[in-house]
């Protein structure tokens, strides 16, 4: 067994763990990242090659923190070589109790947007279909999961972070941290760990929000355009829950990807078996031979990650028992990844607070 001793050890090689990493290791913390698990696995929710990035919230808190995130990324493509942002544009459509909202929180942040006729909407994605006013916003686009990850954990390494795959850990304190045979003592320990906070962290989380975890299941469908499609989100209304939400866009090489918003059933995240489950899998093929003309509903590839969600979807940024940790991205969260990281980089080395809606005592 072998001490370690470093500024910084960050739990977790996800998008969140590795933006911390970079924040820590750019401003000069001695850091350390332990991941469990092989680089580019597909147990957790930061793999693939598809994430939406997307101005259109109906709360102007997270559009602001969407515009705060953007000079961010491409501050990463610049330090990593990289390119990780495609602007493609996004619509949402649908209930006017979804999109509206929407639309006015833009318009307060000063986001482009502007509203589409369903039939001009229609001629411009022929891989849609629309019944209500769309709303078009430019500035959106698509993140590249899997390459984002491994950009961060670069620049990281480039820093002098020590990244450590396959090193699971086994306890978690503050100021040490156990994996396989090794100690880390440091001065700050950061928990990023996705759908494993729960056990990590037992009952540390109790002040703080439920942690529900999940198992989603989105597919990929081939397309029959092969032009680029804008992220898209359908709103249908509160009738039709859990499946009220659906989104997708294109994933080059893979298809157009669709999926409903944080409809998964529950689950452990050592003892999936990352099969879609057969009724939700069911009302997504519906969805799409009525709604997605542009694809072959007979011709689909299932992908299955996890959401960790609080109950109102915000996230914990915060401490606990002198732990920093950052979880419940609740399915939205990757476009935030940089800002998170420099959030908790903040607050582990400086003490400055993230928002106070991200505490965990609310």
């Amino acid at each position: 067994m072998g001490v370690i001793e470093c500024d910084a050890v960050v739990v977790g090689g996800g998008v969140m763990g590795s933006a911390v990493a970079w924040q820590l290791a750019t401003r000069g913390a001695d850091t350390v990242l332990l991941e469990r698990f092989e680089p580019g696995h597909v147990r957790g929710a930061s793999h693939g090659a598809s994430r939406m990035f997307r101005y259109a919230y109906p709360d102007p808190f997270y559009v602001d923190l969407v515009v705060q995130s953007l000079p961010l990324w491409r501050a990463l493509e610049a330090a990593s070589g990289t390119p990780l942002l495609t602007i493609t544009g996004g619509v949402d459509h649908g209930d006017p109790a979804g999109t509206e909202p929407i639309a006015d929180a833009m318009a307060a942040a000063g986001a482009d947007r502007q509203w589409v006729d369903p039939d001009d909407a229609a001629r411009r994605w022929p891989g849609l279909r629309f019944e209500t006013p769309v709303l078009h916003h430019p500035g959106s686009g698509r993140l590249n999961a899997d390459a984002a990850v491994h950009a961060l954990q670069q620049v990281a390494a480039v820093h002098g972070a020590r990244v450590r795959h396959q090193a699971q850990v086994t306890r978690v304190e503050p100021g040490e941290v156990t994996a396989g045979p090794d100690t880390y003592r440091a001065r700050r320990v950061l928990v990023a760990a996705g759908a494993w906070t729960g056990r990590l962290l037992g009952e540390r989380l109790r002040p703080g929000p439920p942690l529900s975890v999940t198992q989603e299941q989105p597919l990929h469908f081939a397309a029959r355009y092969p032009d680029e499609w804008p992220g898209f989100i359908h709103h249908r209304g509160p009738d039709v829950a859990p499946f009220q939400f659906v989104y997708g866009m294109r994933t080059p090489g893979e298809g157009i990807k669709v999926g409903f918003h944080h409809a998964g059933p529950p689950c452990d995240p050592d003892e999936r078996d990352f099969a879609p489950e057969p009724g939700r899998l069911a009302t997504l093929l519906d969805y799409v031979r009525d709604w997605i003309p542009g694809v072959d509903a007979k011709d689909w590839t299932p992908i299955s990650c996890t959401y960790t969600s609080t109950p109102n979807d915000d996230f914990v940024l915060d401490t606990v028992d002198d732990l920093v940790m950052a979880a419940g991205f609740s399915g939205h969260g990757f476009k935030f990844a940089p800002l998170v990281g420099q959030l908790l980089a903040d607050l582990a080395l400086d003490g400055a607070r993230p928002p106070d809606r991200f505490a965990v005592r609310r």
